[in-house]
């Protein structure tokens, strides 16, 4: 390792979903060699979720040391971080870019600067990060390098002379980056014999060891058999292990200013480690926290539930530790009458939700439930009182509500001009306000729409992609609340109502959601001995039912000839013993029916 701080170098790989950030970065790992002596080499090395490499998309930020030497001589050491690209997960773009002085900005030549690129870009400027254009995929025959060159002065205003030429997938062009790297980004500036601060950017937990915590040292020296102090949670600790990462963690025995690594220190205590605090010496340490990362605010509600009721603790355990690993999970107890104890959590989106329950069930081995998805809506009183509601359970009673307001998003998408008309008729669709169109060039358009975000929750990003063909990318922000006519909706399942299937939606769209839930939930819902109502309520009014026919037994099939009174008797009789069996029957709904409800229109027709 590098004794001297200016041959280290900081930097990440930042750009929109599927530009090949992942794929660059195995081929800085192959370019270092530390990875050849492990097996065969597979692609997404720094994917270590089985979820990312069956998504093929990279869902947590991974750091990585890579030594090289360059062309005069000496031998650098470069702390990459590997970034996600969707837009639910830029919290973790935002916490990576924290530890860095440099980012890499990729653009994919055939597909060009989109949505998310700029948002990255904008982000990575926040920081002050010194930005290298990166032109990738340039060994594709749909390559237009002109074209992105141009977009690079034109849409990003960076200086497209610095714009490096590669492809990721064959390694061409990457000497030639890590130059870059070397030549353009600066070296990390402290002093090794100031009080330690070094910001947390991530932590995840072993079993065997505890927590193990993600850092980058801003001032100050870490060393093993330290004493060091959270700030945040005032918690002391002995320094058991320091060391850097590579394919796995290596173990140098100390860390200075500048250097991007892990700590463990025998922490078994979840609640004390927190990701944007700093840690510093217990003796002597430094007087102000680092300022760590803004309070990340959760934009989709949903309530998690155990499949079996005696998973209860083992649900809490799992949800404490995947909070370690994700900062941007956001949960307090919940309880319901059909589905008992549970979680009431906050996500960035609908992928980020997916990826929890996924997360969960493969991980810690959960059977769980989630509970349709919701926004923040604020719900102003007659009495003059405001609630902030999330969970369609608080709705107060609609004659003490005077107005609701619900969360607006600009929705930024970035398309070629082919699929325009389409787009404008989707977002329309979703109640969307064109607020401007833009140019870009002749080939693509920028549409900025002003939208509600409930309406983005469930499938406007496939029905985007299958529009679009895949080429139209899309970028959101939240924005403000305004007025809406909000209702809430019941599920009744045989006139009972099923407070997990309860939704907070737009008037207007009632009859069509309510038609869309029934029609599920009578395909997933077993036929039983006696007929099955499906419907949706609107306080007393019925929206939309739905009938699950019963199992017939043909009663009538060993009574031939005679009078027909004796196979109407039979009949008459076997219609009393359904009546009965409706009334003590208990309708059980399978898990997957919850699911089907969170499906799009698309998946599900």
């Amino acid at each position: 390792m590098p004794t001297d701080s200016t041959l280290t170098r900081n930097f990440c790989i930042i750009a929109h979903i599927d530009h090949g950030k992942s794929t660059l970065a195995d081929r800085f790992i192959e370019t270092a060699k530390f990875g050849v002596s492990r097996g065969p080499a597979q692609a997404q090395m720094l994917d270590n979720m089985d979820i990312e490499r069956e998504r093929g998309i990279t869902i947590k930020s991974q750091a990585v040391t890579i030594p090289y030497t360059a062309k005069d001589g000496k031998t650098y050491e470069l702390n990459l971080v590997d970034t996600p690209g969707h837009v639910d997960f830029s919290y973790e773009v935002s916490r990576a870019i924290s530890a860095c002085e440099g980012a890499l900005l990729l653009i994919d030549a055939s597909q060009g600067v989109e949505a998310q690129t700029i948002a990255n870009l904008y982000m990575a400027v926040e920081h002050n990060l010194t930005v290298i254009p990166v032109i990738n995929k340039i060994d594709l025959a749909s390559a237009d390098i002109e074209a992105c060159l141009h977009q690079i002065d034109h849409d990003l205003g960076l200086d497209s002379d610095m714009a490096v030429q590669v492809s990721a997938k064959t390694g061409l062009g990457v000497p030639k980056l890590f130059e870059a790297i070397v030549e353009y980004i600066e070296p990390p500036t402290g002093r090794e014999d100031a009080p330690l601060q070094a910001l947390i950017f991530d932590s995840h937990y072993d079993p065997y060891r505890g927590v193990v915590v993600h850092f980058r040292i801003f001032e100050g020296m870490m060393k093993e058999g330290q004493e060091i102090r959270f700030m945040h949670s005032e918690s002391n600790y002995k320094v058991e292990e320091v060391g850097i990462f590579q394919l796995g963690l290596v173990r140098t025995g100390s860390l200075r200013y500048g250097d991007v690594g892990y700590c463990i220190a025998g922490m078994k205590t979840i609640s004390d480690i927190r990701v944007g605090d700093t840690i510093t010496t217990a003796v002597k340490g430094a007087k102000i926290p680092l300022p760590g990362f803004k309070d990340v605010k959760p934009v989709v509600f949903s309530s998690i539930y155990p499949v079996d009721t005696n998973d209860y603790e083992e649900l809490v355990s799992a949800i404490e530790r995947l909070k370690l690993n994700d900062a941007s999970l956001i949960y307090e107890k919940d309880s319901s009458a059909a589905l008992g104890f549970g979680f009431r959590c906050g996500f960035l989106g609908m992928l980020h939700l997916e990826v929890v329950q996924e997360r969960i069930e493969r991980e810690f081995g959960l059977s769980i439930v989630f509970t349709s998805p919701s926004v923040k809506y604020i719900v102003h009183l007659k009495n003059g009182e405001v609630e902030y509601i999330d969970n369609p359970l608080e709705y107060p009673d609609p004659m003490q509500v005077d107005y609701a307001e619900e969360p607006y998003i600009k929705a930024n998408v970035i398309t070629p001009t082919t699929y325009v008309g389409p787009i404008i008729n989707l977002c329309m669709e979703k109640r969307g306000y064109q607020t401007a169109m833009n140019y870009l060039d002749e080939k693509r358009v920028e549409l900025v729409y002003d939208m509600p975000l409930a309406e983005v929750l469930f499938d406007f990003y496939d029905r985007l992609k299958s529009i679009s063909r895949g080429y139209a990318s899309f970028d959101y922000e939240v924005q403000e609340y305004k007025r809406t006519d909000l209702v809430r909706m019941d599920i009744l399942v045989n006139g009972e109502a099923v407070d997990a299937l309860s939704q907070l939606v737009f008037r207007g769209n009632s009859q069509v959601r309510g038609r869309q839930v029934c029609s599920r939930l009578s395909s997933e819902i077993p036929r039983q001995q006696f007929k099955i109502a499906i419907q949706a309520a609107i306080g007393g009014s019925i929206v939309s039912r739905e009938t699950i026919s019963a199992f017939r037994k043909d009663v009538t099939a060993k009574c031939y000839g005679g009078d027909i009174s004796r196979k109407r008797k039979l009949l008459e009789k076997q219609k009393e013993g359904k009546k009965r069996m409706k009334m003590v029957g208990n309708v059980e709904i399978p898990q997957s029916a919850f699911l089907a409800v969170l499906k799009s229109d698309e998946a599900s027709s």
